[in-house]
């Protein structure tokens, strides 16, 4: 079997500008026996540096063998090495992925049967993006606004209601119009840099996940997600006045274990973090110093074969694993798969609001019962992806993920300093 042609699509994922992806991206892999691979990667300011990398890669493709998918990673790999991470690493994900989405179904068994599963045959979800999603969305998504505390409370009823028992959000704010995620990380204008925390945003964050906690009551994990939006002495400001609502985590990305291990030690409000770390050499560090209390693994940014990696080498230090997953129904199969081919694995990321197109661009919708996730049994990873449902929803190529010059997030909600 050879690899006779690569495809790439980047579909609209409904994202404003704000947003820090801008559509589901996925990779196709063509074979000379007619069985494709699907895989998906992400990078949500760089879109077209990602398939222009598979572009490039495709010579290094063509002709070889996709069932051989570690040494075609190895091949890519070594193609890219003068630019590690970032996007060529995203861009090896998908192809990687789709490699051993073709290597499954040549055999006719399913991801985790090809890796030794499965381990589990369902996956405890956790509703993502909740409340972050219909600020900055509701009509297009067809959900209602949030105007008012009430509807937060609303909000979370709806998630005990549904069957879930966790949710993720972000520091966000009901209001007409509702002010979206706040935070200077991504981007912003003159005096965001200094990502401090006021007193003003503590009695906010306060607020608001205290409006979720009775909301939907004392068993009900919620997630805080601070993205890279803060340093080292706001986020510890932050988890302190989290650990009156026992969260299951307070996510921060921050590429400085040592720092994130000063967090760790200073609260008792657990720490979340490695969404944004690429391959085991990049996670060593912060298992070593055991920096977090939970680690995140990106499939869609390290591809299947390297988060399998990733996640044994957790359990050699006694981690859990929470893989993130805020993309597409494709990249849902691909994360449980991944759940189900490890020991160690604590919840899964999955996003519930989104466009009316997502269901459509996938040949299966995962099964969702009492919050949690019927591991894909089917080959390769369990669904393909509809091609013109794709096409017919292409991303907007105007609407690069980057944050607007705002000033200070504080100043422009009006919260007091």
């Amino acid at each position: 079997m050879l690899v006779t042609n690569v495809k790439t699509f980047n579909v609209s994922a409904g994202k404003g500008p704000s947003e820090n992806h801008p559509g589901y991206f996925i990779v196709k892999v063509e074979t000379d026996e007619g069985i494709t691979g699907w895989g998906e990667c992400s990078d949500g300011r760089s879109p077209n540096g990602v398939a222009g990398t598979i572009e490039d890669l495709k010579p290094v493709l063509i002709g070889k063998d996709p069932r051989e998918f570690e040494t075609r990673f190895w091949d890519m790999y070594r193609a890219t090495r003068q630019s590690p991470g970032g996007i060529a690493a995203k861009a090896l994900a998908g192809l990687d992925c789709a490699f051993i989405d073709i290597k499954a179904k040549s055999l006719g068994i399913s991801v985790p049967e090809l890796f030794g599963g499965p381990t589990r045959d369902r996956v405890r979800v956790y509703w993502s993006h909740c409340g972050t999603s219909r600020v900055r969305s509701n009509e297009l998504i067809g959900v209602p606004p949030l105007r008012e505390w009430d509807d937060i409370t609303a909000l979370g009823k709806e998630v005990v209601e549904r069957g879930f028992t966790a949710l993720k959000t972000n520091i966000i704010g009901p209001g007409n119009p509702p002010f979206p995620p706040l935070g200077g990380g991504f981007g912003g204008g003159k005096g965001s840099t200094d990502q401090v925390v006021t007193k003003g945003v503590l009695r906010h964050v306060e607020k608001l996940i205290g409006t979720f906690r009775d909301a939907v009551g004392p068993d009900v994990d919620i997630n805080l997600d601070l993205n890279f939006h803060f340093k080292t002495e706001a986020c510890l400001r932050i988890a302190k006045v989290l650990e009156q609502f026992d969260m299951l985590w307070l996510e921060i990305d921050m590429y400085q274990p040592e720092s994130l291990r000063q967090i760790k030690d200073s609260t008792t409000t657990r720490i979340c973090t490695g969404e944004n770390l690429f391959y085991m050499r990049d996670y060593l560090p912060y298992f070593q110093q055991h920096s977090a209390d939970m680690f995140m693994i990106d499939v869609p940014w390290n591809g299947f074969s390297q988060s399998k990696k990733v996640g044994d080498l957790a359990e050699v230090f006694q981690h859990n694993v929470a893989p993130h997953n805020y993309y597409s129904h494709l990249s849902t199969f691909v994360s449980a798969s991944l759940c189900a081919s490890l020991p160690n694995v604590r919840i899964m990321e999955i996003d519930i609001d989104d466009v009316p197109w997502k269901d459509e661009l996938t040949t299966a919708k995962p099964e969702i019962i009492d919050g949690y996730m019927t591991v894909p049994s089917g080959p390769g990873w369990g669904a393909d992806i509809n091609e013109e449902v794709a096409r017919a929803h292409p991303w907007d190529g105007n609407k690069i993920g980057f944050a607007p010059a705002l000033p200070p997030s504080h100043l422009l909600y009006g919260l007091p300093s």
